[in-house]
């Protein structure tokens, strides 16, 4: 069995929707709703980083292990390599990144990238990926596309439309084209701690900030990041109020 260490980088200050993390689902906070889920994946210890004194101290008020950080990151993976450094976490342990705002995220998606890992050796990162079934998801930027290789490693993330197929794209009118994948990413990331360090080490390269996706650092340092497709549907993030209020109400038939 595959043992590993979740962290949950929780930042206060998110700009599309103020104080997001702390905000009530089904009266908890949605960091806890996370938290509770990457504890059931069976994670040998979940730890919650932030740079906040107000977000660690909800979240050593319901019991979990929190590490504050600094507040010069420029991402989550930044924020969980500090982690690792004050923690002195080994550079072969597998390291998960689950998002706090990923409430109804499946507990055995986050063991499923520790195993996928652990699986590929020649992997520095693994994720997960679902298939795409409508036009308009291709079309979304607010959905990260991926394209793999015969092996199931990334060639690319991208937020436009990936593959582009250049007859059936013409008509805006007509649905995917058959035969061709189209996956979405599902931002779940396992590292080994040496890999974590190491993209921490880098600059941000052109392609990540014109993509705002941080995966494509490690693409273009040369790190291989091996996508498995999610066993299970991944739920719903939270980006925006709509988000909140339809995750609210799914959590609410729930517990009818």
């Amino acid at each position: 069995m595959t043992a590993f260490t979740a962290v949950i980088p929780a930042r206060l200050a998110s700009t599309r929707l103020p104080r997001k993390v702390l905000l009530e689902i089904g009266g908890k906070p949605m960091v806890r709703h996370a938290y509770e889920r990457a504890l059931a994946s069976g994670a040998a210890e979940v730890i919650i980083a932030t740079d906040d004194e107000e977000v660690a101290g909800v979240c050593a008020a319901f019991g979990a292990d929190v590490q504050l950080t600094g507040r010069h990151h420029r991402s989550g993976t930044d924020r969980i390599a500090e982690v690792a450094a004050l923690r002195r976490l080994p550079e072969d342990r597998i390291v998960v990144n689950v998002q706090a705002d990923e409430p109804l995220l499946p507990p055995p998606l986050v063991r499923q990238a520790a195993e996928d890992l652990e699986a590929f050796p020649g992997a520095g990162l693994a994720t997960l990926c679902t298939p795409i079934t409508s036009r308009a998801e291709v079309f979304d930027p607010n959905v990260v596309k991926v394209v793999l290789d015969r092996e199931g490693f990334a060639l690319y993330f991208s937020r436009a439309p990936i593959p582009w197929h250049r007859e059936g794209f013409r008509e805006k009118a007509l649905g995917l084209v058959v035969g061709v994948p189209y996956l979405r990413h599902v931002g779940l990331y396992a590292y080994r701690v040496g890999t974590l360090q190491r993209l921490s080490a880098e600059p941000a390269v052109p392609l990540e900030q014109a993509e705002s996706l941080e995966q494509l650092r490690a693409l273009a340092v040369g790190v291989r990041i091996h996508v498995a497709l999610a066993a299970e549907p991944p739920g719903i993030g939270v980006d925006t109020a709509d988000d909140l209020e339809h995750v609210r109400r799914l959590l609410e038939a729930r517990m009818r």
